[in-house]
């Protein structure tokens, strides 16, 4: 068994009273009613994701288009940019 960390970026967006978080990478987003909740939740549903694609033998890479990424296309509602490191365990079987 080996360990492998996925790296990817994590942004958060104020929107109303709450955070929507989003890893451009993965197209993946989430929320929470703060910035350290829409991280944590941002982070798990990453690594649901991962682990639910990896299982499955499908390509797990899916950015956002370019024109709907929010450090291109709205820079300024950004409220914080920051590594999403994902570490698990992958089984190899033969």
């Amino acid at each position: 068994m080996q360990s492998n960390d996925f790296v990817f970026t994590g942004i958060i967006i104020k929107e109303g009273k709450r955070y929507t978080s989003l890893c451009p990478e993965l197209d993946v987003a989430s929320e929470g009613d703060t910035v350290d909740e829409a991280s944590t939740n941002l982070l798990e549903a990453v690594t649901l994701y991962l682990e639910t694609a990896i299982e499955a033998n499908l390509p797990y890479l899916r950015p956002i288009p370019s024109d709907e990424d929010p450090r291109i296309a709205a820079p300024k509602s950004i409220i914080k940019t920051f590594r999403l490191k994902v570490d698990f365990q992958v089984k190899v079987h033969a």
